[in-house]
């Protein structure tokens, strides 16, 4: 998987192909002392040194010491834009194709846990995919041109698209600009999908007259018809162009946080701050009474990728220079209840670049740790954040590539 950012190599970003990938299977490291019993990890990291090259799959059972490399092991991929997600005891291969045809390559373990690929099948190229009930539902969100957007419906364990409709962004935004996905994500029996508004027009494409505005559209599923948009205005848009803004904790209470990073003509013209906001379990209305002012804790740096842990725990990663989405990223803890911020400490201060948020986060079985990808000039490791702590330990060496993703395979 690579990361990228309005079709910049970035950490942000991203969407959906695919092509026939080969049946070579990964050769994994044994078993280390400390491993978790049954655990079978997929790590994709993409070779250093090399551009427009594919990522390189490779498994293991131990992501907290021990050395893996790409050289002469794992599964290269087809194509050089490719995301992951495992869903039904499968594990998803999206290759994202900038505009082209798409398509989506299936991995499961073997006896061995080691992946062998089992389906392809041609899609569209798309923006969002997420997780809901049996499927795995996309869309591809066109930014200019075609007023609508395309879902789909993808069975995970058959891995064949099972239902499909559209949505017009012009009316669903019903400003004057289009409403562009950031993200999808279910709560309870409903689709939550944030979107910003964009203008959709060269040379201006993603600049926005409305920059202080937070949107949520929420589904019904699996017919995905409107039911109703949240709105507020205390903060920016949620989420970024491919990176989930919303988070859903133990009591099924949501949270969403917004980078507050939108732009016109190239330059930040939003007056409101990065932060988190609240919906009620059960509502379908932002709560008025929570607000977690991200830069007021930061020292003005603004959350642009979060993972909920656990127990209100969030794993969040801040913008060193807020005027710049690509730049370095520091890692820190935040707890949404209390309202608490840590730095994470024993990693670099300045982080080059992650692996997108919405996978390359592994919580262990007690709640009590993380696995985290994290790249620098040095090399790339898997580091154990302890979480309580906010205090980070060097684990697993991935050599010869960048991690672009860490996910943990259904049994």
């Amino acid at each position: 998987m690579k990361n990228l950012l309005l079709n910049v190599g970035s950490f942000l970003t991203a969407a959906i192909l695919f092509i026939s990938c080969n049946n070579e299977k990964t050769v994994s490291p044994s078993p280390e002392p400390g491993s978790e019993s049954g655990d079978r990890f997929v790590i994709a990291s993409s070779p250093i040194g090399s551009s427009g090259v594919a990522d390189y799959l490779l498994t293991t059972s131990d992501l907290s010491q021990g050395i893996i490399s790409t050289i002469g092991q794992g599964i290269e991929q087809d194509g050089t834009y490719r995301y992951y997600m495992t869903h039904k005891g499968n594990f998803f291969s999206l290759l994202y194709g900038q505009g082209n045809p798409g398509a989506v390559t299936t991995y499961r373990l073997d006896e061995k846990g080691e992946l062998e690929k089992f389906s392809d099948f041609q899609s569209e190229t798309v923006q969002v995919f997420a997780a809901v009930n049996d499927d795995i539902l996309t869309i591809k969100v066109p930014r200019s041109g075609d007023e609508n957007a395309s879902w789909f419906r993808i069975n995970a364990q058959e891995a064949k698209i099972v239902g499909e409709g559209k949505i017009n962004i012009v009316a669903l935004a019903g400003n004057g600009e289009r409403a562009h996905f950031t993200w999808a994500q279910q709560v309870g029996d409903k689709v939550f999908a944030p979107f910003m508004s964009i203008k959709g027009a060269a040379p201006d494409v993603f600049g926005t007259s409305f920059p202080d505005s937070s949107w949520i559209a929420v589904y019904d599923y699996p017919g995905m018809q409107l039911q109703k948009v949240i709105k507020d205005n205390r903060t920016g848009v949620i989420g970024t162009y491919f990176n989930n803004g919303i988070l859903v904790d133990e009591k099924g209470d949501t949270y969403a946080f917004s980078a507050a990073v939108s732009t016109n003509s190239g330059k930040l013209n939003g007056k409101n701050p990065s932060a988190f906001v609240k919906i009620k379990h059960g509502t379908t209305e932002f709560d008025s009474s929570y607000f977690f002012n991200m830069e007021e804790v930061s020292g003005g740096k603004k959350v642009i990728g979060a993972t909920y842990l656990s127990q209100g725990n969030v794993l969040v990663y801040m913008l060193s220079d807020p005027a710049n989405q690509y730049g370095p990223v520091r890692m820190a803890r935040i707890n949404l209840y209390n309202k608490s911020f840590a730095w994470v400490g024993g990693v670099p201060e300045e982080i080059l670049s992650k692996s997108a948020s919405y996978n390359n986060n592994t919580i262990t079985e007690d709640g009590k740790k993380v696995f985290v990808g994290i790249n620098t000039e040095e090399g790339s490791w898997v580091y154990s954040v302890d979480i309580e702590a906010a205090q980070a330990t060097k684990g697993l060496k991935v050599e010869g590539g960048k991690i672009t993703a860490i996910v943990k395979m259904d049994r």
